[in-house]
């Protein structure tokens, strides 16, 4: 017995509906995948770390991997894996203070300086120019040199420096959608220059700065990492990755493990971040 069309019609449009709930890039799909794992090991890792990350042992100085120890032991035998585990809930917030807090500052300095124009527009333009003529690196270190070191004064030097590339991001996109027909709409139906500039601008500016966001976290990720291995940032005996490099450094050739896995742990999370954007970028920039 054939079935008729209309019992046909339902099986066909089934599995259109489930697609149509996920990401349809693969790095999208990749880079969500690699950050949730790194999230679910960050906030499991006092449960599912085999050993507590400072604690240390004499007897199990430099061992190599074994199964007792899978990434191996550091000089002071403290075990890498746990560490590494550990050193992720530190690098991830790294990631995420280290980038909100200039996402914030910049896209609202960037918002009022694209839509006020004129004196306030050539005044922040002009404190911009004054960041970027100096080299990131040496500005951010300048200032940890000047506050002191420590994860508060990297934050600070990174809301401070990191500011204005999402300011210019989000001036260049309001200067573009201010001449908008929906926006003239909005100023002849009356309506204030806040709620135009926050439910009507920002909204629709904000798409290019959630996706450099993502590229960001990537650069706050391995600035974080440099900032600790060169100890202006994170502080022994805490786990973090950069600090661990550091720490392994005089056993290169002797002691690989000490650096490698910690290293490796910093490519994996950025590169999880960049297939992140790339697929967020791809994703809105579609239109449907």
């Amino acid at each position: 017995m054939k079935m008729s069309m209309t019992d046909k019609a339902p099986a066909q449009r089934l599995p259109t509906f489930h697609l149509r709930w996920l990401p349809r890039q693969q790095a999208l799909r990749l880079g969500i995948l690699m950050l949730l794992v790194w999230v679910l090991v960050a906030l499991l890792s006092p449960w599912i770390a085999p050993y507590d990350p400072i604690t240390q042992d004499a007897a199990a100085t430099l061992l190599p991997p074994n199964l007792a120890h899978p990434f191996g032991t550091d000089n002071f035998g403290r075990d890498i894996l746990s560490r590494v585990m550990w050193g992720a809930r530190v690098d991830l917030q790294i990631c995420l203070i280290g980038v909100i807090f200039p996402f914030i500052f910049g896209t609202l300095i960037g918002a009022f300086s694209g839509y006020l124009g004129g004196a306030v527009d050539t005044f922040f333009m002009r404190i911009i120019d004054v960041v970027l003529a100096f080299p990131f690196l040496v500005l951010m270190l300048s200032i940890i040199a000047i506050l002191g070191p420590g994860l508060g004064s990297f934050y600070i030097a990174m809301a401070m420096v990191g500011w204005v590339s999402y300011a210019r991001l989000v001036r260049s996109q309001v200067l573009t959608l201010k001449h908008r027909d929906f926006i003239l709409a909005a100023r002849s139906l009356g309506y204030s220059h806040p709620r135009i500039l926050l439910l009507h601008l920002l909204p629709n500016a904000l798409t290019s700065s959630l996706v450099f966001s993502m590229s960001d976290c990537v650069l706050v990720l391995l600035s974080g990492a440099s900032v600790s291995y060169l100890g202006l940032g994170v502080q022994p005996p805490v786990a973090e990755w950069g600090v661990m490099v550091a720490e392994g450094q005089s056993f290169i050739t002797t002691a690989w493990w000490i650096t490698t896995f910690p290293g490796l742990a910093i490519v994996v999370l950025a590169m999880s971040f960049s297939l992140l954007a790339d697929g967020l970028g791809d994703k809105l920039g579609e239109r449907p």
